[in-house]
């Protein structure tokens, strides 16, 4: 699912893309940790949906600040969730990652239901830590801050 909210993104200049992820999610750092890895352009960047950056994205998408159980990406002012969110993600690698967006022929439907069954019981499955865990970053712009 994409939205476009009515005013610019806060904390993002044009052509910024910002992922949101849980922090306490031991599958969603792991997630992060593979977007640092993988994204040798360095075009995306993270933010923990714990963070205040996070939440002001979050509250400037109309998504829900505490319960949260998505993966959320940002760019152009246009919002991803759920699958749609991964797709953009791995359009945004390199190869062999990219390839893998082939898969959006399966049905939307299809695949948020997969999305949201592995979301809702990700910490049953994965763990979750005590407190928000950020990964290690490969250079400093990668996590977002409140500085623009």
């Amino acid at each position: 699912m994409t939205i476009q909210p009515e005013s610019p993104a806060p904390l993002l200049r044009p052509n910024d893309t910002a992922v949101l992820f849980d922090g306490t999610c031991k599958l969603c750092n792991g997630w992060a940790r593979f977007i640092i890895h993988y994204d040798h352009a360095h075009r995306i960047q993270l933010a923990a949906v714990q963070s205040p950056e996070g939440q002001a994205l979050l509250k400037w998408a109309g998504l829900p600040q505490e319960k949260f159980n998505t993966i959320v990406l940002i760019s152009n002012d246009r919002v991803s969730v759920r699958s749609e969110a991964m797709f953009e993600i791995l359009a945004r690698l390199s190869a062999p990652w990219r390839w893998l967006t082939v898969a959006r022929v399966v049905p939307t439907a299809l695949r948020d239901w997969m999305y949201d069954k592995i979301a809702i019981n990700r910490y049953r499955l994965f763990g979750k830590y005590d407190s928000t865990r950020l990964p290690v970053a490969d250079h400093e712009g990668r996590f977002l801050k409140t500085r623009r």
